[in-house]
């Protein structure tokens, strides 16, 4: 809000509609943000704007947070958090997955892996587009790739806990595929969007929101002795949601992936509701 205050001059006429879609977007996911766009009755142009944002802004936020992850331990020892019972957690989880998997990695084992991990995905994606279809209007607010993301983790930890889980290769090639999903996040920023009228200014905002958003962090950090894991994926909960916190857990530790699910679908309960408020509150400045 404060940022809309000082910049709608240069966003356009009734930016604050798509301003607030990207809140809602950036509390919940991008079923929020289409939820709050037709809510607020944002134009296609202030919609445009909104998206790219969430595009760009949001992919570069994703690439900091991971960089981030470097300066854990001095971040912790600075805001003085308390890291014993998530360092025993995360630790014990990752030495038993080890010792499970202390056979050689070959050739089948990958191919089994990858084309199971496929299959999931695939089954995954088409039970997502159901269940979405056939939620309750009050559960819509979740979409697809929610629904997805939920799915694959459940059948995940099911198949954690199974001899499919103990198959040497699994680590290695979650690793590689974790790569990838970040490289297909950031290729969806179109940077020649920069260029067309206007839009720059909105890619200025949303640097300036996430710059505010840091800040708030930070603070919460240093008052409430937050550690590294726990503000970064909190963040990327909100500003990118399920598709991800899990990428940004996971990359503290395998075994905390479903954390990041947890964190992401709170902010799409809150991510409507929140985006229409902070829109009306916007409108007050024209």
């Amino acid at each position: 809000m404060a940022t809309y205050a000082i910049m709608h001059p240069l966003l356009g006429e009734g930016a604050w509609r798509g301003l607030g879609a990207l809140c809602g977007s950036w509390m919940g996911g991008s079923g929020n943000l289409v939820a709050v766009a037709d809510a607020l009755q944002a134009t296609e142009a202030q919609l445009a704007g909104a998206s790219i944002v969430d595009s760009i802004d949001y992919s570069i936020w994703v690439m900091f947070l991971l960089w981030a992850i470097t300066l854990a331990p001095k971040f912790n020892k600075w805001v003085k958090a308390d890291t014993k019972v998530l360092d025993e957690v995360s630790t014990r989880l990752d030495a038993e997955f080890a010792q499970a998997k202390t056979k050689k990695v070959d050739f089948p084992s990958l191919i089994f892996l990858l084309g199971l991990a496929l299959f999931v995905s695939a089954i995954c994606t088409n039970l997502g587009t159901i269940l979405r279809n056939a939620s309750p209007k009050w559960l819509q607010v979740f979409d697809v790739a929610t629904y997805r993301i939920v799915l694959v983790s459940i059948i995940g930890l099911v198949l954690a806990m199974t001899p499919i889980g103990k198959i040497a290769g699994s680590t290695e090639l979650s690793n590689i595929m974790l790569y990838m999903v970040i490289g297909l996040i950031a290729s969806r920023a179109s940077f020649m969007e920069l260029f067309e009228a206007g839009m720059a200014w909105w890619i200025v905002a949303g640097f300036v929101i996430l710059l505010i958003h840091g800040v708030l962090m930070l603070g919460a950090a240093k008052l409430f002795k937050l550690d590294m894991f726990t503000s970064g994926v909190a963040s990327l909960a909100n500003i990118g949601g399920t598709a991800s916190a899990p990428i940004l857990a996971g990359s503290y530790s395998g075994s905390l992936v479903s954390v990041g699910v947890l964190m992401a679908l709170m902010g799409y309960v809150v991510g409507t509701f929140g985006g229409i408020g902070v829109g009306y509150l916007m409108s007050i400045f024209g």
